[in-house]
């Protein structure tokens, strides 16, 4: 059960949770790291965001070069996961910024990329036959 479930949902439900229901500016700062050349390099909420966006997209990767009939229905939720990040950047005022771009970005790289790891997995595993 837990295979079919894309992973970048629980990032779209976790950005609206932080969004609009705890509401911290996305900027707030969650630590900061003084560098060997004397700059300051802070990290806020918006970038756990997207790390945590890039890490999932990688398991999302590897995880579609199954051929198991419940990667395909991953593949689509995955899609609806990538609608409903683009209707919700269109349409609501609160995920009109970058952060909310990136993470729509990564919905639709983890489609692309699901549906071209599975085609050539399958096509691979079709060739080992002849």
């Amino acid at each position: 059960m837990f295979a079919i479930i894309p992973l970048l949902l629980f990032l779209l439900i976790a950005y609206n949770v932080v969004v609009f229901i705890t509401g911290p500016d996305l900027a707030t700062q969650l630590f900061s790291l003084d560098m060997v050349s004397g700059a300051v390099w802070t990290f806020t909420v918006s970038d756990l965001f997207l790390v945590v966006g890039l890490v999932l997209l990688f398991i999302e990767i590897v995880r579609a070069t199954g051929t198991a009939q419940s990667s395909i229905i991953n593949h689509g939720l995955s899609m609806l996961v990538f609608v409903l990040c683009l209707i919700e950047f269109i349409i609501v005022p609160e995920a009109a910024t970058s952060t909310f771009f990136f993470i729509t970005a990564l919905a639709l790289l983890d489609v692309v990329a699901g549906f071209s790891v599975t085609i050539t997995t399958a096509r691979r595993d079709f060739a080992v036959g002849e």
